[in-house]
Order: structure tokens, then sequence, then C-alpha cells
């Protein structure tokens, strides 16, 4: 049976929402998602770690250097984003945001420009009528 909803039409199962953000570039979300993967993976080693140091076990040493050594790979992945995402803004170019701070103090600066010349001009055409005649009778 098909849920209807308050308009009494049948409900859709799945709405496309418009998205917020643009997509990553593909090698970005490459090392996003290993970022991520090996974050999982030290946190698991921590975890692991602390609840073998207070058990006692063994297996406490190993695991506590594994997960040091876990940890400089999860900082260098989290780099290795960073660095990626700048490496692909210097090539393939950083989108202009229309809003940019820059862009709008050129508009600025070209609409004064406009005016002192639109001025100008009708300065000079005013000067250019009356030339020379004292009135107009």
């Amino acid at each position: 049976m098909a849920t209807v909803d308050e308009t009494g039409l049948p409900r859709r199962l799945w709405v496309e929402e418009p998205v917020g953000r643009r997509r990553m570039p593909d090698p970005v979300r490459t090392a996003a998602v290993r970022a991520v993967i090996v974050t999982a993976v030290t946190m698991t080693q921590a975890l692991m770690a602390f609840f073998f140091s207070v058990t006692g076990s063994w297996l406490a040493f190993p695991i506590v250097l594994t997960s040091v050594a876990s940890t400089v790979g999860a900082t260098w992945a989290v780099l290795d984003v960073w660095v990626t995402r700048q490496v692909w803004n210097q090539r393939n170019g950083v989108v202009s945001v229309p809003s940019s701070t820059a862009r709008q103090l050129r508009r600025d600066r070209r609409k004064a420009r406009r005016v002192a010349r639109a001025q100008a001009r009708d300065s000079a055409r005013i000067r250019r009528r009356g030339a020379g005649r004292l009135s107009q009778a």
C-alpha cells in the first residue's frame, strides 16, 4: 500500500535534493577515503592497545608500538589530503566565487570610473552648448 502525503497524492520514495557543495575532485576524494580508513584503523589499534594494557596482556607492547607507527601514518594520510587538494587547485584552477571581495572591489571601481566619465562628458557638453553666448534671446 502506497503512503499518501497531506495533499492526497502518493508520496515518492526517492526525492532528489540539490547539493549544497560541489563534488570533490577524484584524486582528493581518493586521498580523503584513504585517510578516513587509515585513521579508523589507527583509532581501533589505539583502543586495543589501551585494553591490552589494562588487562596486562603481553600483546600490549607490540600493539602500542604499531599504534604509534600508524598514528604517524594517519597524520601523513591527512596531510596527503591537504596537499592533494592544493596541487589539484593549482593545476586545474580555483573556481571563482561570484561574491568574492576582489571581484566586488573591481566592480565598484569600474562603476566609479563610469560615473566619473559620464560626469566629465556632461560637463563638457554643457560648456560646448553655452560657449560664447550670454543669453538665449
